[in-house]
């Protein structure tokens, strides 16, 4: 690690190197020192062309500081050599960002006003980004947020995984079969040109925005990633899943999965607070779907992940991904009986 910090023209004596555990794709540090940076080696394993990533970062950064030169937009340090990222022996990329001082990150939402300051830091990324042209932007994951991949995804799994998995999953295969339907409706708003292309960040979870120590306003989007070409629902689906109830996908007990209605309004709130004129009318009627659509998305991945016999996500014991697919199936229940499809 020192290599790297050296090759960003940085002393590493200069610092307190602490692990951040944070986030389950890269591996963050934070160096404490005056002043204080974020260290970050992005996982190629993820995101297999990482100079995508900073392409697209690189894109958008310039774009707004040339319309939006007021917005806080955290864009990597370079290297000594001019570059993005710094590649070590094992040839990870590494990218290393200033420390915004006096700000935190939040692992759950509590309040309203976290919900809506979190939707509405990531509605003015989209909002600020409008004037651009998306076909600069490249996909950093194929097909991220692509239902109808995902289910494809899922079938597949089913016809290769093993006797016993497929035992265990039984009732979960059920239930996400009996939800097709919102495959076939995705595949319409997209065929009929209902839902526009824009740049999203594609990862809205509220530990992704920078909250103020004293105020506990948003302060800006980080973690981008996957910032690219997508649809609005899909950063206010992710908001919905991961914002509304009280657990997260990890709750083993789902009577503990509950819609948080003041959570979900000051969502659409907050959202509509920067976006609420550039989506049409046609668009503001999905704020439900979203919700339904990024939940399902994520049960399949989860279940198609348990087939396959748990080699994308990071699993602590036997079953866990299973718990995860059944614990989103419940929550994608309770979305659609408190605000339908």
């Amino acid at each position: 690690m020192n290599d790297t910090i050296l090759s960003f023209g940085l002393a590493p004596q200069d610092f307190q190197i602490q692990r951040i555990s944070t986030g389950h794709i890269n591996a963050t540090y934070k160096l404490v020192g005056h002043p204080g940076y974020i260290l970050q080696r992005i996982n190629k394993n993820v995101f297999l062309n990482p100079e995508i990533i900073a392409a697209n970062i690189r894109t958008a950064a310039d774009y707004l500081k040339e319309k939006c030169p007021d917005y806080l937009f955290l864009s990597p340090e370079r290297t000594t050599a001019g570059k993005e990222m710094s590649y070590d022996a094992m040839g990870y990329p590494w990218r290393l960002f200033r420390y915004i001082e006096n700000t935190f990150t939040l692992d759950k939402v509590n309040t309203v006003h976290q919900a809506y300051g979190a939707a509405s830091g990531f509605a003015s990324l989209t909002r600020n980004l409008e004037g651009i042209e998306v076909n600069r932007f490249n996909p950093s994951i194929d097909h991220f947020h692509d239902l109808n991949w995902r289910y494809d995804q899922f079938q597949e799994a089913i016809k290769t995984t093993t006797p016993e998995r497929l035992g265990e999953a039984s009732d979960v295969l059920e239930s996400c079969r009996a939800q097709a339907s919102l495959v076939m409706k995705y595949t319409d708003l997209i065929s009929r040109g209902i839902l526009r292309h824009r740049i999203t960040h594609n990862d809205t979870k509220i530990n992704n925005i920078l909250v103020d120590t004293s105020t506990h306003d948003a302060v800006c989007v980080i973690d981008l990633d996957t910032l690219m070409p997508g649809y609005f629902i899909y950063d206010v689906g992710d908001m919905i899943r991961t914002f509304v109830p009280p657990v997260n996908e990890e709750a083993v007990d789902t009577n503990e999965i509950t819609f948080r209605k003041p959570i979900y309004d000051a969502v659409v709130d907050g959202y509509l607070s920067h976006m609420g004129d550039r989506l049409t009318d046609e668009e503001k009627k999905l704020f439900p779907f979203a919700g339904t659509m990024m939940t399902y998305i994520m049960a399949l991945r989860f279940i198609t992940d348990f087939l396959k016999g748990d080699v994308y996500y990071q699993v602590t014991y036997s079953g866990q991904n299973l718990v995860r697919a059944k614990n989103q199936l419940k929550l994608l229940e309770v979305l659609i009986g408190s605000v339908g499809v």
